[in-house]
């Protein structure tokens, strides 16, 4: 089997699409042969591609003014096209529906393969910034649509994603739940990860660490976030908050941190590797992640895994995975009834134990287990399509040896 991953934007960039994308090749890549279809993204090298376990096909790109993002143009770039020809692929799996995942579902129909696309993001939100205009935004989501319509099946990253795909974007094509994961691991001594924590950051044994992990970007709602936490000091909550990532907003940030008096309680800990996050989410008390923009969040379940609760909004679609009060926390949407959330938790030692066990347990999912399943369900799709062209050319051959011709 060779599968082919097509995204509309990949490393040095660093999301959580990008991550998944990373994921599922590196597995897959011990089960199949694999290549990821993705532009050039700036600061790329060419020379680092090649240490990864998979095949990296890159087309060019333009650069697009004040976002992080550039604009793929996989049509116009021989260098792409020719190796995607060559491929010999024998599914399509799309993680964005742009321009590189557009070549994908073209191959797909072109070569009678099966194409399958997972649904990470909530677009339309994407679309109400840009344009404003709501016909605008329609004809922009319903091209989009065009896209994971004429795939052979569609995943969503949770129950949540799958309904507003379905009754709000107008999704035709069979679409299943599919969840993320991830590949932390619990720490093996949460005392020793805690030590390391505190040596780096200057942070005393016994003060109460919050986090957040991603871009900073106001998308996320940091903002409210940083609100929130004043609200917590100006009731004698004492805390250390710190923000883990890199983003067009850190400025912003950091002057709205200044203006509220917190320079001494947020810590801006940068971009951090795999072992010094899961040292981070292991001496966090909580994970705050009031974000009404992600669809499914990887960071919730990093956090998970190591029994660190998130706290998220009524009415995100990133909460859908969890359950209030069981194995995470849902606060109503407005700045003080996210601190009394956070406040009532830490008053209940009882009950926050309980939620936190039950976050690892119920929430952590490795990708190893998914990814096996993912290549499960790529072979019931290969096999499915293969069917399905041998009943149409049955059916085709039915018809020209007992229906005349019709000038």
């Amino acid at each position: 089997m060779k599968v082919g991953l097509f995204i509309d934007t990949f490393y040095p960039m660093v999301d959580g699409v990008i991550k998944v994308v990373d994921n599922y090749a590196r597995r897959l890549a011990k089960k199949c042969e694999v290549a990821v279809f993705c532009p050039d993204t700036k600061g790329y090298d060419k020379a680092e591609d090649k240490q990864y376990p998979y095949e990296i096909v890159r087309c060019s790109s333009l650069p697009i003014p004040g976002v992080d993002y550039s604009l793929p143009i996989p049509l116009a770039d021989p260098s792409f096209n020719l190796p995607l020809i060559k491929s010999g692929l024998d599914i399509v799996h799309i993680h964005s529906p742009f321009a590189v995942g557009m070549a994908g579902t073209l191959y797909a129909k072109m070569h009678q393969v099966p194409a399958v696309a997972t649904l990470h993001s909530q677009y339309r939100q994407d679309f109400e910034r840009t344009f404003k205009l709501e016909p605008t935004i329609r004809m922009a989501l319903n091209t989009l649509m065009m896209t994971f319509n004429a795939c052979d099946e569609c995943w969503a990253v949770n129950p949540a994603i799958k309904e507003l795909y379905v009754n709000e974007y107008g999704l035709l094509a069979p679409c299943k739940v599919m969840l993320n994961a991830t590949d932390h691991v619990p720490v093996d001594d949460p005392a020793v990860a805690a030590a390391r924590v505190n040596q780096r950051y200057g942070i005393t044994p016994e003060e109460t660490v919050f986090l957040f992990v991603g871009r900073i970007n106001y998308l996320k709602n940091i903002d409210f976030t940083v609100r929130a936490l004043r609200i917590l000091k100006d009731r004698g909550v004492k805390f250390k908050m710190i923000f883990a990532g890199q983003g067009q907003d850190e400025d912003k940030l950091a002057e709205l941190v200044s203006d509220l008096q917190l320079k001494d309680d947020i810590i801006m800990a940068g971009l951090n590797n795999r072992e010094q996050l899961q040292d981070l989410y292991s001496r966090a008390k909580l994970f705050l992640f009031p974000s009404m923009y992600d669809a499914n969040s990887l960071v919730q379940i990093e956090a998970a895994c190591q029994g660190t609760p998130t706290v998220f909004l009524r009415g995100s679609r990133t909460s859908a995975t969890v359950t209030d009060g069981v194995n995470a926390l849902i606060s109503e949407p407005s700045e003080e009834a996210f601190a009394d959330t956070i406040q009532a938790v830490l008053a209940d030692k009882e009950r926050y134990c309980r939620i936190s066990a039950a976050a690892r347990e119920q929430l952590y999912l490795d990708w190893d287990t998914v990814v096996d399943n993912v290549y499960d369900k790529y072979q019931e799709l290969i096999a499915a399509k293969k069917k399905q062209i041998e009943q149409n050319s049955l059916e085709n051959k039915l018809r020209q040896a007992f229906l005349p011709d019709v000038d």
